[in-house]
């Protein structure tokens, strides 16, 4: 499925990804092969596969979620470099 010029700065546009016009052609190729690659997995027959998101079985290696006590508020607040009653305080990073 060939692409144009066109989609590919489209495409490059809306995700704020800047390319010469090398890797416009490169990447109109590279998208095409791609595109190829899965309109090859649309014509296989999976009548009857069940769906899957993996192809092993997979068990977690994480804890239990289980609550448990927290650490006390003068415990933590005391390792703030600033605070404001009894909260955090931090620089402001966004402006209007």
């Amino acid at each position: 499925m060939p692409l144009t010029r066109e989609e590919v700065v489209n495409l490059a546009a809306i995700y704020h990804i800047q390319l010469s016009e090398e890797e416009v052609a490169r990447m109109q190729d590279e998208m095409a092969n791609i595109l190829e690659q899965f309109e090859s997995l649309s014509q296989l027959d999976t009548d009857g596969v069940e769906p899957t998101s993996h192809a092993v079985p997979l068990a977690t290696v994480m804890r239990k979620d289980e609550p448990v006590p927290s650490y006390p508020h003068d415990a933590v607040m005391g390792n703030a470099p600033d605070t404001e009653g009894e909260f955090f305080q931090v620089r402001t990073v966004l402006e209007d």
